[in-house]
C-alpha cells in the first residue's frame, strides 16, 4: 500500500457521527464529530441522510489532515443488524461516488466495540450501556447474545437496573415486600411523586435512556441497601449468562468489558467478576483497548494493507471491494 492510499472511520449512534482519517502507516491524523443522530426510516438507517452528515465531516478533516486519497472505509452502526439494508444496499456505492473509495467495510456498533476492546483475537466482549449485549468470536463466526431492547432483553443493562431500581421504590410505595425505602426516596428525589411516575415515563420516545438514568442511583445505595444490592447481583448474574453463551470454549479466551454501564464502579465490578469466575473459569478479563471509534480504526488499518482477520457476516460485518482495487 502507498503511503498516499487513506482510510475513512466512522463510529455512528445515538449521539451522532464520529470521523477519523488517517493511514495505516502514519494511524489516524485526524479526528471530528457531528451531535445529531442519522435519521432511519422504513428501510432503516437512511443512507442519504448519512452521506449528508458525513461529507462536512470529512470535509473538515481532509482539511486538517492534508491530501489523503480515501481507498478504505469502516462505519460502525448502531442497529445495522436489523436497521442496515439500506446502507448495504447503496453505501458502498455513494462512497465511491463521492471519493473513490474502494473497499468499504459496514459493522455492527457490537462489532467495533468488540474490536476496539480486543482486536482481531479471540475472546467475548460485555457492552454495557442504556442496552446491554454480548458479542465473542473464535475468528471463524460470530455469537451474540441479548441486545433485544429494554422490552424483551438487554438484561443487565442501564434501562433494566433502573427499571428495576424504580419498581423497588414502587413496590416501598404500595408496601408490598421486596421494596426499598431508600430508592423510593431516590426516586421522588429525581422523579418528584413515584405514584405519577407511569404517566410521566410510558410516552416518552427515551424512556430506555430515562430508565439507565436512575441505574446510578441504585449504585450508590447498593453498600447500604440489599435490595439495591441484589438488583446489581442480578444485573451480573444475567450478564454473565451473556457472556457464557458466546466466549468462545477452547483455549483461555479474552473478555473485556466496554461501555458507559461500567462507570458505575464497584457496586456492579465487585459482583460481576465473582459471576464471571464461576461461570467462565477459563477466561481471562481484560481492560478495553478502546472504544468502538478505536474498533473502526482498527478494521480500517486492517483494510487499507488488504486483509481482515476477523470472520465475514451478511448482517454485523460485511466488507464489499469494487472494480480497480
Amino acid at each position: 500500500m502507498s503511503e498516499s492510499s487513506g482510510f475513512l472511520a466512522v463510529d455512528s449512534g445515538g449521539s451522532g457521527l464520529r470521523a477519523v482519517v488517517g493511514t495505516a502507516e502514519r494511524g489516524p491524523l485526524a479526528r471530528r464529530e457531528s451531535s445529531e443522530p442519522v435519521r432511519t426510516g422504513e428501510r432503516g438507517i437512511d443512507p442519504e441522510d448519512f452521506m449528508a452528515r458525513l461529507v462536512p465531516l470529512v470535509r473538515a478533516l481532509t482539511a486538517e489532515a492534508g491530501a489523503v486519497p480515501l481507498t478504505t472505509v469502516v462505519v460502525g452502526a448502531t442497529g445495522l443488524a436489523s436497521l442496515g439494508d439500506g446502507l448495504r444496499a447503496e453505501l458502498p456505492g455513494a462512497l465511491a461516488r463521492e471519493w473513490g473509495v474502494r473497499r468499504v467495510a459496514l459493522a455492527a456498533d457490537a462489532v467495533t466495540a468488540y474490536v476496539g476492546a480486543l482486536g482481531p483475537r479471540p475472546g467475548a466482549v460485555i457492552a454495557g450501556g442504556t442496552g446491554l449485549i454480548a458479542i465473542g468470536t473464535d475468528l471463524t463466526g460470530w455469537r451474540r447474545a441479548d441486545g433485544w431492547g429494554h422490552l424483551l432483553g438487554d438484561c443487565g443493562g442501564g434501562a433494566w437496573i433502573g427499571r428495576a431500581g424504580l419498581e423497588a421504590a414502587l413496590r416501598a410505595h404500595d408496601g408490598r415486600e421486596g421494596g426499598s425505602a431508600g430508592l423510593l426516596a431516590c426516586a421522588e428525589e429525581v422523579f418528584g411523586p413515584v405514584a405519577g411516575l407511569p404517566g410521566a415515563l410510558y410516552p416518552r420516545p427515551d424512556r430506555p435512556a430515562v430508565l439507565a438514568s436512575f441505574a446510578p442511583r441504585v449504585a450508590a445505595r447498593a453498600d447500604e441497601d440489599p435490595v439495591a444490592a441484589g438488583i446489581l447481583r442480578a444485573a451480573a448474574r444475567h450478564m454473565a449468562d451473556s457472556a457464557a453463551a458466546v466466549c468462545p470454549s477452547g483455549g483461555e479466551p479474552r473478555l473485556a468489558l466496554t461501555g458507559g454501564l461500567f462507570k458505575l464502579g464497584d457496586p456492579l465490578l465487585g459482583p460481576l467478576d465473582e459471576e464471571l469466575r464461576r461461570r467462565l473459569p477459563q477466561v481471562r478479563r481484560v481492560p478495553a483497548e478502546g472504544d468502538p471509534l478505536h474498533g473502526s480504526v482498527r478494521i480500517a488499518a486492517e483494510l487499507s494493507t488488504g486483509s481482515l482477520p476477523l470472520p465475514s457476516d451478511g448482517t454485523i460485518l460485511s466488507v464489499t471491494t469494487r472494480s480497480g482495487d
